[in-house]
């Protein structure tokens, strides 16, 4: 069998080393690529990329970089909606939301974040009204600006 530079681990395991044909790690270009801009922009995200190309071929993974990183991203998506699902069940939302058992407790919180959400609406709604009367103050500005430009450049020389 020859041995080319950049061949990879046949699929027979070949002896199982991590090296590959003749002694050689098989590393794709961009992989490479992130390990050395990962020692120039942090050098622990190098190290971290160098050690995981080592345990890839220790322990056979075939997949590159990124395909680990997606099966990562599906184990913790799947890890997220799993804790959703019993959540979903079992909790009743923000401690502000759930019930205490105490309806004099219950009843007097409602009516504390029933005030608060309407004062948070006339806050907004004072705070539109003011960057309307300052666009408003603008556009007052910029007329009399402009006005003051026309009335020059129609008097021309006499005013001047």
């Amino acid at each position: 069998m020859s041995c080319h530079r950049y061949s990879r681990m046949s699929s027979s395991g070949e002896s199982g080393s991590p090296w590959g044909h003749c002694g050689r790690m098989s590393w794709r270009p961009y992989e490479i690529a992130a390990m050395i801009l990962g020692f120039f922009i942090f050098w622990p995200l190098g190290l971290a990329i160098l050690f995981w190309k080592l345990w890839q071929k220790s322990y056979g993974y075939e997949g590159d970089l990124f395909a680990f990183a997606q099966e990562q991203g599906a184990r913790v998506k799947d890890a997220v909606s799993g804790v959703a699902r019993e959540s979903a069940s079992g909790w009743g939302g923000p401690s502000f939301m759930r019930s205490t058992g105490n309806v004099a407790f219950d009843e007097w919180r409602e009516g504390e974040l029933a005030r608060l959400e309407e004062e948070r609406r006339k806050l907004a709604e004072a705070e539109r009204d003011f960057a309307d009367h300052i666009e408003q103050l603008r556009r007052a500005r910029d007329r009399d600006e402009f006005e003051s430009f026309m009335r020059g450049r129609k008097n021309g020389g006499k005013d001047a």
